[in-house]
């Protein structure tokens, strides 16, 4: 059973210091940009919930801008607006992080907790990140499945529970049963909600819909 980091908190601080590469690309985007939140993004969504959703990691012009995993960019459209037709959410989601919306049984995390250069972090900065993503899933007393958005989040994720990745393949609308801090866990994976995914067909909003139908169905089993 996976254990976090010692001292390791659930989430980033907002000045962590932990990757070099990042902590230089963030100041470099405060001097241009300093009303933006520009910090490690903390996990979104209910603590109780048994639903861990675990993403890449902020979009510049998101959540490095908005400081909520998801918001600002057309991944959180569709990732919200599914939430909301599968009963995991209340409230309205206008893409701001004071738009009263509430996930309900579900939480929003990523495997790297800042924006990293080009939205591609490196090995070492996800393997340094890791220890919150292992923290926060050792706090989620309830968590019974996982889904993880693209390959990045699946191995991480994997890795988080002390498995290893070539045990348990990344496949869209693949299901892993693995163990996580709280029990056994369904780890469900898709491609991830980006723009890009779905404007190449690679991930279409029915693709989408039928990944959460699973989980839909795991979560009232």
């Amino acid at each position: 059973m996976p254990k976090a980091t010692v001292a390791a908190p659930a989430e980033a601080p907002l000045d962590c210091p932990l990757c070099p590469r990042l902590v230089a690309f963030r100041h470099a985007i405060q001097q241009a940009h300093p009303d933006w939140f520009n910090a490690p993004v903390p996990s979104f969504g209910d603590t109780s919930g048994r639903l861990l959703i675990v993403g890449l990691a902020p979009g510049l012009q998101g959540a490095n801008k908005t400081g909520r995993p998801f918001t600002g960019d057309y991944a959180g459209d569709l990732l919200y607006s599914t939430l909301s037709k599968f009963g995991l959410s209340t409230g309205t989601f206008k893409a701001r992080p004071d738009d009263g919306l509430k996930l309900k049984d579900a939480i929003i995390s990523n495997a790297v907790r800042c924006v990293p250069p080009e939205n591609k972090p490196t090995g070492a900065e996800i393997v340094t990140c890791r220890q919150f993503l292992i923290s926060r899933m050792a706090q989620l007393p309830n968590l019974k499945v996982i889904l993880a958005l693209g390959r990045i989040a699946h191995d991480s994720t994997v890795r988080a529970l002390n498995t290893k990745p070539s045990t348990a393949v990344f496949g869209h609308a693949r299901r892993h049963v693995l163990t996580a801090p709280s029990g056994p866990v369904i780890l469900h994976d898709s491609y991830h909600c980006s723009r890009y995914n779905t404007n190449t067909g690679r991930l279409t909003v029915d693709m989408f819909h039928s990944v959460f139908a699973a989980i839909r169905q795991d979560l009232d089993a």
